[in-house]
């Protein structure tokens, strides 16, 4: 075989049937020669390949396939014209791939990698032999064999660093990857014999393995063995919690706006795709360096279908909880996570949380301390509600929300009352939110980004110094410890 690839001088290596010593081709090593004790026996269909690798440039034998089989996720198992459980030719892929050079960034987009991963040494030249042509789908097969050469789905692929924390089913570490020299987050969940992994962690890879979003945590890996599920997040330096303390609570309003579409942004592509977080909290909104936020915690998370269905209502965190859950409602929709929104809003702008309730019932009576007790004509739902009736609450009087955040301007105010809207029903969508007039100041280019860009790729988007600021070192502390077994377990 000659070294360019040229078809005419492949013809003396060609197996013939009958021959005890077939040349296989491998990229790198020459030729290796494997004995055999039979005669090799090809198919019709191989025989054909074989002759056709050999044949003159412009003549070709085609062979039709019928009955192609395609995956799940919609990519053939017989990618170009071969079934992903045969040995291609190597003489073949080699011909078919020589016309160009292989590179780095073509990898990355053929296996949808990040742009900074280090390939293995000699692994362009594997991909370019093993490869179909680019214009063809990967079979499934081909593309985990492909991952997996590079390193992903191996825990030896990561260093572990510190340990951040450690809850009921997972232990989390701060870890880097070899493949980037990157920092990330290892969450590992045990595996129980009899019980296998928690439906949290279940529900948190099924979902956001499929959400690719610049305001969602990202997860780059998934690492099963039989003791444990070890899921590899991007590391984000702190959370919105942590960053309100590190400015003592008292942000810059500019900042609030730009973390407020930030979280809006991520929610409304959930609710795009019916996804419900259902767990919204300072805690679960990661800031990184450059000022990004992102949701994450998706372990409460799940998917709704049209019609709702009835789903627990023991779920988000008391403070954040609407009081449509608090009152026992199991259907509900994508408004659970907007009344959230706006107790995060107004926290922001504060610097401490609206309704620190203690139990539900002390919940519910911060809330109408604020907004005043519901009544049939304000809120219909409570004329039914048995579990308002038991709790006799008093008549308050609704409280102009100005009073209590006097920092929020005119569209912040009004922005901040439909969020917090006792009827599911009319609590704005984040999809509507992200439209407000609150948001004007930022310019129309955002609200024509792409998904995966982030917000400071527009001009003029960036971070004021808070008032507050004391430092952007993340505190090695007990309390930062507590606080991340809150945001990743």
């Amino acid at each position: 075989m000659n070294v360019s690839g040229n078809p005419q001088d492949c013809s003396a290596h060609a197996p013939k049937v009958g021959d005890s010593r077939v040349g296989e081709a491998r990229m790198g090593e020459g030729m290796r020669i494997v004995e055999r004790e039979t005669p090799l026996r090809l198919s019709p269909f191989r025989m054909l390949r074989v002759l056709d690798s050999c044949r003159p440039p412009g003549i070709r034998i085609g062979i039709v396939h019928e009955n192609v089989k395609m995956g799940s996720d919609g990519e053939s198992d017989q990618a170009s014209g071969t079934s992903s459980d045969e040995v291609q030719s190597p003489v073949r892929v080699r011909m078919r791939n020589n016309h160009r050079r292989i590179s780095n960034e073509d990898i990355n987009k053929r296996l949808s990698l990040p742009a900074d991963i280090r390939l293995p040494e000699g692994y362009l030249e594997k991909f370019a032999m093993n490869s179909p042509p680019f214009d063809k789908p990967m079979s499934r097969r081909l593309r985990r064999a492909s991952l997996s050469e590079i390193g992903f789905g191996k825990l030896e692929t990561y260093i572990k660093l510190d340990k951040l924390g450690e809850g009921t089913y997972a232990t989390v570490f701060k870890g880097r990857s070899k493949l980037t020299d990157n920092l990330v987050a290892l969450k590992e969940i045990r595996l129980e014999h009899e019980e296998g992994a928690p439906c949290t962690a279940i529900r948190e890879v099924s979902l956001l393995k499929d959400l690719k979003h610049a305001n969602i945590v990202t997860l780059h890996d998934i690492i099963h063995t039989d003791k444990c599920l070890t899921l590899v997040f991007e590391y984000l330096e702190k959370d919105l919690k942590q960053y309100m303390d590190d400015c003592g609570n008292i942000m810059s309003v500019h900042n609030v706006k730009i973390f407020l579409f930030q979280l809006l942004r991520g929610l409304a592509y959930c609710h795009r795709r019916k996804v419900l977080h259902r767990d919204l909290k300072p805690q679960n909104l990661l800031i990184n360096e450059k000022g990004e936020l992102k949701l994450a915690d998706f372990g409460l998370a799940r998917a709704k279908s049209v019609p709702t269905k009835t789903y627990s209502n023991e779920v988000v965190t008391l403070w954040y909880r609407p009081p449509d859950v608090l009152l026992g409602s199991t259907e509900y929709s994508t408004p659970i996570d907007m009344w959230g929104v706006g107790c995060i809003f107004y926290e922001m702008i504060t610097g401490r949380p609206l309704f620190p309730g203690s139990t539900v019932e002390d919940e519910l009576h911060l809330i109408f301390r604020i907004l005043g007790t519901p009544t049939e004509e304000t809120w219909p739902i409570i004329a039914t509600s048995e579990e308002f009736k038991t709790y006799s609450f008093p008549r308050y009087h609704a409280e102009p929300l100005v009073n209590h955040a006097p920092r929020i301007d005119t569209d912040g105010l009004d922005l901040l009352s439909v969020l917090l809207q006792f009827d599911a029903k009319k609590r704005v969508s984040a999809e509507d939110a992200l439209r407000h007039s609150y948001f004007k100041s930022l310019g129309e280019q955002v609200q024509t980004l792409a998904d995966t860009a982030s917000i400071f790729s527009v001009k003029g988007i960036q971070l004021q110094k808070d008032p507050g600021k004391r430092s952007s070192v993340y505190p090695e502390s007990t309390q930062g410890k507590s606080r991340r077994q809150s945001v990743l377990f």
